[in-house]
């Protein structure tokens, strides 16, 4: 099997798509798309985003020192490109896109009320890395739509239609493949 060796690039896909939502008091909240967010901790649960420094949000996460991460079903990928391409100093995002922000326990910016999963977000550290500075942040709290709870008062996730983000593509999560510890479980 013959392979091409190329310069150090960020080839780690898919990836998910999420919308971080923010607000300082008295202004207008804004919604910024990030690449790069993910899982680095579950006791206490924590994750991390990484934003330019020229992002319009950047100043408003590292003032206020929280924001809500928000997932990205089918139905909101068109608002998640949007937001991803126009600019908070330029135009109001939820207004555009037609997104209401909520109220979500334990931090004061909003959430994004289409989105089935809202992530409170508290920033414990900030870590300069050159192009992006990670946030790491603590989840404070995590509110879910009741569109997703199945009858038994499981949550659905999976029925959301959730989307990931590879090389530059959108993608709807598709076939389940298995489950985990599937390789190891006895054969019935």
């Amino acid at each position: 099997m013959a392979k091409q060796t190329w310069k150090p690039g960020n080839m780690l896909y898919p990836v998910p798509v999420v919308m971080i939502s923010c607000a300082r008091k008295d202004e207008k909240p804004n919604i910024v798309t990030v690449a790069w967010a993910g899982t680095i901790c579950s006791d206490p649960v924590m994750l991390s985003i990484s934003v330019r420094r020229e992002r319009y949000s950047y100043p408003i996460i590292k003032e206020t020192g929280e924001f809500v991460v928000n997932l990205v079903t089918d139905e909101l990928t068109y608002a998640t490109d949007y937001c991803g391409v126009r600019s908070g100093r330029d135009v109001d995002k939820f207004k555009e896109m037609h997104l209401t922000p909520c109220t979500v326990e334990g931090v004061s910016a909003p959430g994004i009320a289409e989105s089935p999963v809202n992530l409170a977000c508290r920033v414990k550290d900030v870590i300069p890395l050159g192009s992006h500075d990670m946030f790491i942040a603590e989840v404070v709290s995590v509110q879910v739509d009741d569109r997703y709870m199945d009858e038994t008062g499981r949550f659905a996730l999976n029925e959301a239609e959730l989307v990931a983000y590879s090389h530059g593509e959108y993608f709807r999560l598709g076939e389940k493949l298995g489950r985990f510890g599937y390789s190891v479980q006895k054969q019935q």
